[in-house]
């Protein structure tokens, strides 16, 4: 039991809010790590007092730090969608986590979940993540922040001399965070035996590392990949000495002699060289994001999966029907969950949301269904109709089966259907209705050579 949203964890007691709805508390701003700049996070086990758990944590220094979206024209279509409103500070001081969960919980499983942006940008608390609905069916929520761009990723010789290995700040950060979840949930009313991951867009590109790594065994029970995660040499992860004259390159640009003037760069310098340098390069996302460091990872995640040695764990994926490279982002999520069975693993799912957003004629872009899978449509200012909300509800449903038992069947339900040998359909999430179907890669290749991808 929750006593005025009090908690004795194992770092001390921390007091949490109440949430939006009666029997639900929010712990915000959690620290679950500190490391300084290109330095690997140490995970907190102790603080003096009562930890004030009541406001959001600082989000990683990003891009939209120092400019005004909503006067980009190439920016505003996801600030006016997720962020307009509210207000975020941003900071080389960033690992903090949120916690969502029913008053009177024990035992409960949790969905760890991990924010997307291209690893350059976003947080853990925009405004159409909330772990309400989730803890109204009995699951508790935790979001987190983690080092983006050059803080994040960042990867150079002398940074693999001093540490041993470099890169992948980011990742060791969503590492370090579920380390911090799985140790310290039972105090929430978590089940630490009982964690699934969530990510989307570069949050699922990470799920899948997370899912590679030797690192991360035994930490999860499964894991969902929404918009980015799957099987693809596309998006194949290289070496980190592959990424070294990139960042090289930054560093000259920024007068930088050496590491500690490197580490001393001001931040809005830092990010407006580093801008300009991921114009120039068309692969950037190659460069800053995930590589081959020797500790983190080994092997890409498809060499990993198509030999096997993925974690076996259920999987449910998916994508939208206008996002980025749709057909490409499509057959991703389904190779990744039809591998599985394939190769005599779990069972595992797949979904294509194609419900077209009402408000204005982009259609159900990349990222669009974050709305429905956290059950935060009163949220947004588009018109959505009692059908937007049944298909939300419905998928916060099959969400949280699949974090309680690893199928997303249940009571009510149309039947989600694995991805096995002779059933090649998906679960559609469409405008009228919720059915197992095929997806036209055709269409979907039209759609990427005629109606460009909305946002950044």
């Amino acid at each position: 039991m929750m006593e005025d949203y009090l908690v004795q964890t194992g770092c001390g007691p921390v007091r949490g809010i109440p949430g939006k709805e009666d029997g639900t508390a929010v712990f915000r701003g959690i620290r679950y790590a500190r490391a300084g700049r290109f330095e690997y996070p140490v995970q907190v086990d102790h603080w003096d007092g009562i930890y004030d758990a009541g406001r959001f944590g600082n989000c990683s220094w990003q891009p939209r730090a120092f400019y005004n979206e909503e006067e980009v024209p190439e920016k505003a279509f996801y600030y006016n969608e997720f962020r307009k409103g509210e207000s975020y500070t941003y900071s080389d001081d960033c690992l903090f986590l949120n916690i969502w969960a029913p008053v009177d919980a024990e035992g409960l499983p949790v969905l760890f979940y991990i924010h997307g942006g291209g690893f350059k940008g976003g947080c853990g608390h925009e405004k159409h993540f909330s772990g309400e609905a989730y803890c109204r069916r009995g699951v508790i929520l935790v979001t987190c922040n983690y080092r983006l761009g050059p803080m994040g990723f960042c990867a150079l010789p002398e940074l693999a001399e001093e540490a041993g290995f470099t890169g992948n700040y980011g990742l060791f950060d969503q590492l370090c965070a579920l380390q911090w979840v799985r140790g310290n949930i039972a105090a929430f009313g978590g089940n630490p035996d009982r964690i699934t991951i969530m990510g989307q867009s570069a949050g699922a590109m990470s799920m899948q590392q997370l899912c590679v790594t030797p690192l991360t065994k035994g930490l999860f029970c499964g894991a969902i990949m929404l918009s980015g995660g799957g099987v693809s040499r596309l998006f194949s992860t290289r070496p980190a000495s592959e990424a070294y004259p990139f960042w090289q390159e930054l560093e000259r640009r920024l007068g930088a002699s050496d590491l500690d003037a490197l580490r001393r760069a001001e931040p809005q310098r830092l990010f407006e060289v580093f801008q300009a340098l991921c114009k120039g390069k068309k692969n950037a996302m190659a460069f800053c994001g995930p590589v081959l460091d020797g500790r983190m990872l080994m092997e890409s995640a498809e060499s990993a999966s198509k030999a096997g040695r993925q974690h076996a764990v259920p999987y449910l994926c998916g994508s939208t029907s206008e996002d980025i490279v749709p057909p490409i982002i499509y057959r991703m999520a389904k190779s990744w969950a039809r591998l599985q069975s394939d190769q005599g693993k779990c069972k595992s799912f797949d979904y294509f949301f194609c419900r077209q957003l009402p408000g204005d004629g982009c259609g159900a872009w990349h990222s669009s269904d974050l709305w429905y899978v956290f059950g935060t449509l009163e949220g947004s200012w588009r018109p959505f109709t009692e059908w937007d909300y049944k298909l939300s509800n419905a998928m916060v449903d099959y969400i949280s089966n699949f974090v309680k038992n690893g199928n997303p069947n249940g009571p009510g339900l149309t039947e989600w259907l694995p991805m096995e040998k002779g059933q090649n359909l998906v679960m559609r999430f469409g405008d009228e209705d919720m059915h197992m179907g095929g997806v036209s890669l055709a269409k979907l290749t039209r759609t990427m050579l005629t109606k460009p991808s909305v946002g950044e």
